[in-house]
């Protein structure tokens, strides 16, 4: 199985020059392979118009075609990368049309802020004495909080406004054993609160964007006052995304530190399977379901579980709030009545804890089944920063 690291790097400013002009080289090379299929597609559809092609047989311009030309094409600043980077920068055109093929947006050119990016696939790379070397580039002084363990595959370098990480991905051999499952648990996800188990414990949706949008606000206000182009516009762009990290940071330090007591405390855990992307496009709701982090806590706790030998499953959704989870009869509700109370059975409870002991039944084993019981003491989640704290060595 894979495993990712991510590790802050400090690079001195002759390295930080050879990184920029790295993801520069990488998004001009995105941008032009991806303009190239772009005008073949155009020509291919033109054909299909006339029910003739004049110039030949309509053809797909591949991956392989582009990586092929590419050697004998090289720029001046292109021969400054290393030639697997440049072929991940081909490959990752490749992998957008492939997602496009199967429902994605269309491929879009690339920005100066938005390819902050690139990856050594297999070599190029290694870490000894505190520093990673990177071809091309340098030994960049990382800080390596945690083992590495598992042979490293890839190494992504990424820029974050002004800092820079590194990011491994590893292959780990060791079989991992699945744990018997003797507590398992179902989630309903939500807005009111965030978690609602099928035994009745909950947590509160920590509303990071929420609590910060006074502090954002103010700070788009005197961006939006900057002259553009401007050194000081530049700067007070740098400082409304900082604030945008930050938030990011917190929402996805609380996804790990919930997940892993999720994993940590039960052995099966069943969650709903929500079509995040459809909910979103409800606006009066899409700034708070965005803010809770849904899918990002979700893929987490999958990744942790297995690890762990564990299990996550998702189920659907349907009608699971409406539902009596007692006698199984349909109550149906508003989204504004919390309470389910059902005339056939008697049964009054929380709609989400309805929800998510339904969510658990409809998972194909509950064997532990933890839905009557106590919630755990240790699910209390404390919202601390999980990585190591970026001190300079030395």
């Amino acid at each position: 199985m894979r495993k990712a690291y991510q590790f802050r790097i400090y690079p001195n400013k002759n390295q930080e020059v050879k990184l920029n002009s790295t993801l520069s080289t990488c998004r001009h090379l995105y941008n032009d392979a991806l303009a190239q299929r772009k005008r073949q597609a155009e020509l291919n559809n033109l054909c299909r118009s006339f029910d003739v092609c004049l110039w030949g047989k309509p053809e797909w311009i591949t991956y392989r075609d582009q990586q092929n030309t590419l050697p004998g094409n090289k720029t001046n600043f292109q021969k400054e990368v290393f030639s697997q980077v440049l072929q991940n920068t081909l490959k990752r055109v490749d992998t957008s049309f492939k997602n496009f093929f199967n429902g994605f947006g269309y491929p879009r050119f690339q920005g100066r802020g938005r390819y902050n990016s690139f990856t050594y696939p297999q070599a190029g790379f290694r870490i000894e004495d505190g520093r990673i070397k990177l071809s091309k580039i340098g030994a960049i002084k990382i800080i390596q909080h945690r083992e590495i363990e598992g042979k490293i595959k890839t190494c992504t370098i990424k820029k974050d406004i002004d800092q820079w990480y590194v990011m491994l991905s590893t292959e780990i051999e060791k079989p991992i054993l699945p744990v018997e499952t003797k507590q398992s648990i179902g989630i309903d996800v939500g807005l009111s609160s965030l978690l609602t188990m099928s035994n009745g414990s909950q947590i509160e949706p920590p509303e990071f964007l929420r609590s910060s949008e006074k502090k954002m606000a103010k700070e788009q206000i005197r961006l939006s006052r900057k002259k553009k182009g401007s050194h000081n516009r530049k700067k007070q762009g740098k400082i409304v995304a900082r604030t945008h990290r930050t938030i990011r940071n917190q929402r996805k330090d609380f996804a790990h530190k919930t997940s892993r007591k999720l994993v940590d405390t039960y052995d099966k855990i069943v969650f709903e399977d929500l079509q995040v992307k459809n909910m979103m496009q409800n606006h009066h709701l899409a700034k708070s379901i965005s803010d809770a982090g849904w899918y990002q806590l979700i893929q987490l706790t999958n990744y942790k579980a297995e690890y762990a030998g564990k299990i996550v499953e998702q189920v659907n959704a349907r009608n699971t709030s409406q539902n009596c989870s007692q006698c199984g009869n349909p109550v149906p509700k508003k989204l504004s009545v919390r309470m389910h109370s059902c005339p056939f059975c008697g049964l009054v409870m929380d709609r989400d804890h309805n929800a998510a002991i339904n969510i658990l039944s409809r998972s194909k084993n509950t064997a532990g089944t933890a839905e009557i019981k106590a919630c755990p003491s240790n699910l209390s989640i404390d919202t601390m920063k999980q990585e190591a704290p970026s001190l300079r060595a030395g």
